[in-house]
């Protein structure tokens, strides 16, 4: 999350980028239904900071490839740990 606020603050595109992926979470959750109380406030951080990578994979999956770049960073970091067997439990 540091490295990725680092380049936040560096590179304007990537910001930019980011900015877009707040608005477009505020946009399709205000299709849903309006929450008065969180007006405004999106996810993981965004628009101006990285905080949550949880959030951002989870906004990243719902909304597809291209829509949040850190998220789908992220998603790509994560890999496909669900594809692999899993450890059995030893007790």
């Amino acid at each position: 999350m540091a490295e990725m606020n680092q380049r936040l603050s560096r590179d304007h595109d990537l910001a930019l980028a980011y900015r877009r992926a707040h608005e477009r979470y505020l946009a399709d959750r205000e299709r849903l239904d309006s929450v008065p109380e969180i007006a405004g406030v999106s996810a993981g951080g965004m628009p101006d900071r990285v905080k949550c990578l949880h959030a951002l994979v989870a906004h990243a999956l719902a909304a597809g490839t291209g829509v949040n770049p850190l998220g789908d960073e992220a998603v790509r970091a994560v890999g496909a740990f669900w594809a692999r067997p899993c450890l059995e439990d030893v007790s």
